[in-house]
């Protein structure tokens, strides 16, 4: 990994880091220019090992890493916080036609709010964070239509905004298909070994290689033709 740790006169950049493949891809990008203040999040999802993911990324590519913990059941009714509901594990083209039962209610839209007070605290007026509107699993907060949404807002409602200091929301992999964002990653050193997009890893960060992400991920790299580092159970 090309871990960037010169923090010398950069702008800060507040970067949403899951801890997963596209995330981990953003904050490499993002490091290159910007000293990277990263967010994660413990919303009460299956899997926890996401954030030990993060947090190893964070210390090769961030200068500060903040894990948020928003209370169990905010973001309830999702197949990813509520064990009662089963992740899907096997393609179904009439549940692709919906929303899928692994969309988190308001997901982006809190994760952004944070991150945005983070922003003002710290001056920054930048926040990336790895949406994507091509391997998006029909999710309404990947969309570019949320995001230009998003930034007005926060242009309207923060004192920096009023005030000139214009916010902006980058999203360097909004238009990419997984096996490009791999090959980008690739390119900017990213050791995805590291990374965890699992919706059901066990503790020890090793992927089921059934459900959704793990199917868009493994697909990503053979598409790419980059060999698959994932760790399976």
């Amino acid at each position: 990994m090309n871990a960037k740790k010169s923090f010398q006169s950069r702008p800060k950049a507040i970067v949403l880091l899951s801890g997963g493949l596209d995330s981990a891809t953003v904050l490499a990008v993002a490091s290159q220019d910007y000293d990277c203040l990263t967010l994660s999040f413990d919303y009460a999802q299956r899997s926890m090992s996401e954030i030990n993911a993060a947090a190893k990324l964070s210390a090769l590519y961030a200068k500060q890493h903040q894990v948020i913990t928003i209370d169990k059941g905010v973001m309830a009714g999702s197949a990813l916080t509520d064990t009662d509901i089963a992740i899907p594990e096997q393609f179904s083209e009439q549940a692709a036609e919906g929303i899928p039962v692994t969309y988190v209610p308001a997901r982006n839209t809190l994760f952004l709010s944070h991150a945005l007070a983070v922003a003002e605290v710290h001056s920054s007026q930048d926040i990336f964070i790895g949406v994507n509107a091509v391997d998006y699993s029909g999710y309404p907060d990947c969309r570019p239509e949320f995001i230009a949404a998003f930034e007005q807002m926060a242009n309207l409602a923060t004192k920096a905004g009023v005030e000139g200091h214009r916010l902006r929301l980058h999203t360097p992999l909004i238009d990419k298909s997984k096996s490009d964002i791999i090959k980008l990653g690739m390119e900017a050193g990213v050791d995805y070994s590291l990374t965890v997009s699992c919706y059901q890893a066990n503790d020890a960060g090793e992927a089921c290689g059934i459900c959704d992400s793990c199917r868009l991920r493994k697909k990503g790299f053979e598409d790419a033709g980059i060999s698959d580092p994932t760790r399976y159970f």
